[in-house]
């Protein structure tokens, strides 16, 4: 399993906004999935919590919101690279009744050589009731 970051105490105000951009505090928002209080309702609430997840350092909720059979062994984030926003391009299901999803988004970042931004396809699925990330959606 991976190691918790140690520097995610100094990454995270609980009461500050939280990264997912949903504008709410982020320990009423995707610091309740984090904390395991609270599972995602949506394939898009769980993308929104994996980008917080990296935003704050939270590699265990990463993979624990991972497919079982896509899910690395270990997964390190990147110390240098800090997340700065997300935005949700489109989404294709993934809602209270589904049981897959797609959702593309586009995060912005800054790391050493400065800002870029990733853009992804997504797949969700349900496994055990609750949504996972599957894997990237190769078109």
């Amino acid at each position: 399993m991976a190691r918790r970051d140690s520097r995610r105490s100094e990454r995270v105000d609980p009461v500050g906004v939280c990264p997912c951009g949903q504008g709410l505090p982020y320990r009423d928002c995707c610091g309740r999935l984090h904390r395991g209080e609270a599972q995602a309702p949506t394939a898009e609430a769980l993308m929104r919590s994996r980008y917080a997840a990296f935003a704050v350092g939270e590699p265990d909720y990463l993979l624990g919101s991972w497919h079982s059979s896509t899910r690395p062994a270990r997964l390190q984030i990147d110390p240098g690279q800090r997340w700065t926003g997300l935005e949700v391009v489109a989404t294709e299901q993934g809602g209270l009744f589904d049981s897959t999803g797609i959702v593309e988004f586009r995060a912005h970042y800054r790391d050493g050589v400065g800002p870029g931004a990733m853009t992804e396809r997504s797949r969700f699925v349900r496994e055990d009731g609750r949504w996972v990330y599957l894997d990237v959606d190769q078109p």
